[in-house]
């Protein structure tokens, strides 16, 4: 629902000082000040629907008391047309059909009053005590006046809509006894003393039960909206949630390789402003270029890999092996083992990253030694080894330079963390074969996204 625009009241300028008017003011149009037409005043769309609401709810209570006062005057005629036999049952029912106008006035103006909340029960309460009774004692006199206990059952149903329990209940006993007293009084058979308080009976119950309907409409209501807030909030979630992974996929590919790009470029620059060898510059330059659109191509596959047709873990395992074999002239042998299963997005670019990773480290720390990349899939976990011999520079005894590459990622700890999102985990160590670096993942309903709770586990 759009704004209301409400026109705002009319602005009186004060009439402008002769000394301070422009030249221009002599002239005949434009002696009279020219008013800026007033901004229309906005009224806020919630306010807006809540006093139409109360309007609505307004115009339903007066159309109900309209059919309520037509009523009344249909059954006074049944009243007095049709007079009981004694002059003591037409005075009694006279009185009370006086009575009756006298609660039903003041339930009206009760009623159309203040809102529900700020009623007050005990005037609530008396005015239809007082519409029940008057009602029960005229249709005890018989005749015409029998109609009059409809007015009784419909202030029951009011007092068990519109009041708690126990003055619902002191209003239906008032309008019982009423109704013993008068078939007492004018000598009434079983049929009036037992018929018409079983009526009396139905409107409490009746009103009762649309207490009940009422009350679990607003907890419906209540429920609605709630769930509407909370569908709003994991929308939101949701959003978010894809928002970071996007960005995750974007900083690793482009952040990193453009911050060794600039690297790069720096290296070359340095090196051709003191112009003493221009052929290695060159190098650098071919390099960075290299790795521009190696850059390139990981942004591409990071997309891909960010949709739902994504290919096979073992097909670019195969096709990340077969790049590094033809750049860095080394063996790399790609292995896969048992039948694929299927993988979420965050899993599979999290192993094809720890992949990638691994084989650059091999490149830099023992360069020209044999690569093997396994991949074993298991009933419940996904196992990705990248293994390669420890060179003569580093199989000395010394200890290993720490795991972080110089063109892509942030080392092993981001490979890490990112397998963690996928409920996996990462280690990475020397054995007896050189260095080893092991991901897993879990399989089924297990994979998937953790919680912020899981990605704050220390790493080992």
């Amino acid at each position: 629902m759009t704004d209301a625009v409400v026109p705002a009241p009319p602005v009186h300028l004060a009439p402008t000082h002769p000394s301070t008017t422009c030249p221009s003011a002599t002239h005949p149009a434009a002696t009279r000040p020219a008013a800026t037409p007033p901004a229309p005043a906005v009224v806020p769309t919630g306010s807006l629907r809540a006093r139409l609401l109360g309007d609505t709810r307004l115009m339903l209570r007066a159309a109900v008391w309209c059919v309520r006062v037509i009523g009344y005057v249909l059954i006074g005629l049944l009243t007095f047309l049709e007079p009981p036999a004694g002059h003591r049952g037409a005075t009694a029912q006279t009185v009370a059909y006086a009575l009756i106008g006298v609660g039903v006035a003041a339930w009206a103006v009760i009623d159309l009053g203040p809102a529900p909340e700020r009623r007050h029960p005990r005037a609530l309460a008396a005015a239809l005590t007082l519409t029940a009774a008057a009602a029960g004692f005229g249709a005890a006199a018989a005749g015409g006046g029998t109609s009059l206990i409809a007015y009784a059952a419909v202030a029951l149903i009011a007092a068990g809509t519109d009041l708690p329990l126990t003055p619902a209940l002191t209003v239906g006993a008032v309008s019982l006894l009423a109704i013993e007293v008068g078939g007492v009084l004018f000598d009434q058979g079983i049929g009036t003393l037992v018929g018409l308080p079983l009526l009396l009976v139905v409107g409490l119950v009746t009103g009762r039960n649309r207490l009940a309907y009422r009350v679990q409409a607003e907890q419906s209501a209540a429920l609605l909206e709630q769930y509407q807030q909370l569908r709003a909030e994991q929308r939101r979630a949701d959003v978010l949630d894809e928002r970071t992974r996007i960005a995750r996929e974007i900083h690793d590919v482009l952040a990193h390789s453009l911050g060794a790009l600039g690297i790069q470029i720096q290296a070359a620059r340095a090196l051709l402003s003191d112009g003493q060898d221009p052929q290695r510059a060159l190098e650098v330059l071919a390099t960075a270029q290299r790795m521009a659109g190696d850059g390139l191509v990981e942004t591409r596959r990071a997309v891909q890999a960010l949709r739902t047709d994504t290919r096979p873990l073992g097909e670019e395992l195969a096709e990340s092996a077969a790049e590094h074999r033809e750049r860095h002239r080394v063996p790399v042998d790609c292995q896969v083992t048992g039948p694929p299963v299927a993988l979420s997005p965050e899993a599979t670019v999290a192993l094809l990253r720890t992949a990638r990773e691994a084989l650059v480290n091999c490149a830099k720390h023992a360069p020209g030694q044999p690569v093997t990349i396994t991949l074993v899939h298991r009933p419940e976990r996904l196992r990705l080894s990248v293994a390669n011999p420890v060179g003569p520079a580093a199989g000395g005894g010394a200890a290993a330079a720490p795991l972080s590459t110089a063109d892509m990622g942030y080392g092993l700890t981001g490979m890490r963390e990112r397998l963690l999102l996928a409920h996996g985990t990462l280690t990475a160590g020397r054995d007896s074969d050189g260095w080893t670096v092991t991901a897993e993942v879990p399989v089924g309903p297990n994979q998937g996204p953790s919680t912020r709770a899981d990605t704050e586990r220390p790493t080992r």
